[in-house]
């Protein structure tokens, strides 16, 4: 049994109950009902039960579920930064409401509970949009002194902002659930509003582009165990979308992720960490040196006589010498040479004789 039957048939139990003693109230203020009594409470618990079969799910299992997601997706120095806030809130709500416990009446009573309650929330919103006063603190009295374990502790918790590029490319989703990267995905609004633009485009490529990127999004979101935030946050005076996510960027020390070759060398050359999706594809594809051997399916001729090309898992060419009596075959050869080219790396091989 899944739980939403579960709390469907629970809060079902509980209405009906409650159905009866509804039934009984009716039956006091109403005497003349009096003759209808049993029919009333079955009547009533009747009623109170489908409405509670069908809306259980609405208030037990899925908001919970909705606060799961949250958290899971809520960086774990958020969430302490808003622990601790709620309890200095708290600690300071509890020292204000006293002397206001002491107005006679009904005020003496309701207004300390609500003294409490505003004064955990500043806490809360203090402490989850000032992260860095957690940093400080632990810094304080924590490990005092220990500037470099602060500094390598708060670099590994940087924000990794994503550029348009990188959300249409969509490698990002397989990427982030291999768990490499660390930190906290930030989407500014900015660029979810460039990702709609596109995808409201009139040329039907670049709309399918965009509706790709959105849906890569909500992969992330689901699916990424890495948290992703969608921040309103905008660089005020900055017109251009890459100018606004480097601003961003360096005001909170984080880093950019994109396969885009100007804003990578923009970033740089500004001191900002970029994370670049085509030189990790590069970086990981398979190395083979001159001498070893392989199997390639030769797809299609070359751009020089005799020469096939085929194509290895990764993406990675391959041009085979002599290679154009075995097209659409899949034949054993030994490596060449080896050339890395602005396009991504190139192998030369002829087939094994």
């Amino acid at each position: 049994m899944n739980a939403e039957l579960i709390a469907r048939l629970i809060v079902m139990l509980l209405f009906a109950i409650a159905g009866i003693e509804l039934g009984d109230q009716l039956q006091l203020l109403l005497p003349e009902l009096d003759g209808y009594a049993l029919w009333l409470k079955i009547g009533s618990s009747f009623v109170l039960a489908i409405l509670g079969l069908w809306s259980a799910p609405w208030f037990t299992v899925r908001p919970f579920r909705k606060l799961l997601k949250i958290i899971k997706q809520t960086p774990a120095p958020t969430l302490w930064s808003g622990i601790v806030g709620l309890f200095i809130g708290l600690a300071f709500g509890a020292i204000a409401a006293y002397p206001v416990s002491l107005l006679p009446g009904g005020l003496g009573r309701v207004l300390p509970f609500i003294i409490a309650v505003l004064f955990g929330y500043l806490g809360i919103l203090v402490m989850t949009t000032r992260t860095e006063l957690i940093g400080m603190l632990r810094a304080r009295f924590i490990h005092p002194g220990d500037s470099k374990g602060g500094k390598s502790a708060q670099s590994t918790l940087r924000p990794i902002f994503l550029d348009t590029s990188v959300i249409i490319d969509g490698r990002i989703a397989d990427i982030a659930r291999t768990g490499f990267l660390h930190g906290e995905l930030v989407v500014p609004l900015f660029i979810l509003n460039e990702l709609q633009h596109i995808a409201d485009s009139a040329d039907t490529l670049r709309r399918n582009r965009g509706r790709r990127g959105l849906e890569i999004l909500r992969q992330l979101q689901e699916e990424s165990p890495v948290p992703v935030r969608i921040t309103d946050e905008d660089a005020r005076g900055v017109r251009e979308v890459d100018d606004k996510l480097i601003t961003l960027a360096r005001k909170h020390d984080g880093s950019i992720l994109t396969n885009d070759y100007n804003l990578n060398r923009v970033a740089e050359l500004q001191g900002i960490q970029v994370l670049n999706v085509n030189e990790l594809a590069n970086a990981v594809k398979t190395i083979f040196l001159p001498g070893e051997t392989f199997s390639i399916h030769v797809l299609q001729e070359g751009k020089e006589y005799d020469q096939g090309v085929g194509y290895l898992d990764d993406g990675t060419m391959v041009v085979v010498e002599g290679g154009r009596p075995y097209i659409g075959q899949t034949i054993d050869v030994v490596v060449n040479k080896v050339l890395q080219t602005a396009a991504g790396r190139m192998i030369f091989a002829r087939p094994l004789s």
